[in-house]
This record gives C-alpha cells, structure tokens and sequence, in this order.
C-alpha cells in the first residue's frame, strides 16, 4: 500500500471498525498524521511560550491560563479531533489485522507498558491468510 492509498483509506474508512489494515497502512498514516500535526504543534509551542513564562515570572495564574488556552491552543486541539477517529479506526483495523480485537486498544491505559505493547502490536507481521476479523 503507497502512502497516498493509507492517507485515502483512513480518512474513507474514518468509523470502520470491522475488517483489517495492513502494517504499510497504519504505519503510512501514523507518518501522515505526525508530519501534519507537527507544524501545529511548533506553532503552539512557540506561540504560548513567551506568554506562559512572563505568567510564571510574575506569578499571574490568569495569565498563564490565558497563554496555555490561546487560539493557538484551539487550532492545535482542532486538528487533533480531525485525526481522532480516523487514527483510532486504523488502529483497530491494525488489531484485527494480527487478530486481536479492538479491545486490546485500551491496553494503552495502562501507564508506560501500555504504550509498549500497542507498539508491539502495530509491529507483528499480518496474520497469513484469513482471520475472524475478514470482512
């Protein structure tokens, strides 16, 4: 799968949870998704910098509040929830693609081993041939 095909599948697909992504597929949009929220998050962190370290040195917590909650802080929490449910779907299909259900997502909970064994996950080979989670 090319990257412009995993970018069409997971905005397509957004709130399909049933059927299988390969590794290219999730691993193609997880690249995606990284290289287009990272100018917000430069933006962002470069943009309330300032204003939460003035706040800090004059020990003004409105002001602090007001340069951590910004407009840049909208725009950036916006663009998260564009890629809230289209990632989340492509990593369910992921699971199902080494045949394990969705549920296993929510290993990620778990502090620190969580993430770990998600990462894991996301990096065993397909299971061969078909599985339960085939459409």
């Amino acid at each position: 799968m090319t990257f412009g095909q995993s970018i069409s599948n997971g905005f397509k697909n957004y709130v399909t949870w049933k059927g299988r992504a390969t590794r290219a597929e999730y691993w193609w949009w997880t690249l995606f998704v990284f290289l287009v929220t990272l100018p917000f998050n430069i933006i962002y962190n470069v943009g309330s910098q300032a204003g939460l370290e003035a706040a800090l040195a004059a020990g003004d917590q409105a002001a602090y509040l007001a340069a951590l909650f910004g407009p840049t802080y909208w725009l950036l929490f916006i663009v998260t929830l564009v890629f809230l449910l289209p990632s989340l779907a492509v990593t369910i299909r992921r699971l199902h693609d080494i045949d394990r259900s969705g549920g296993w997502f929510w290993i990620i909970l778990v502090p620190f081993a969580g993430s770990i064994v998600l990462l894991v996950f996301a990096l065993l080979p397909s299971t061969e041939g078909k599985n339960r989670f085939d459409s």
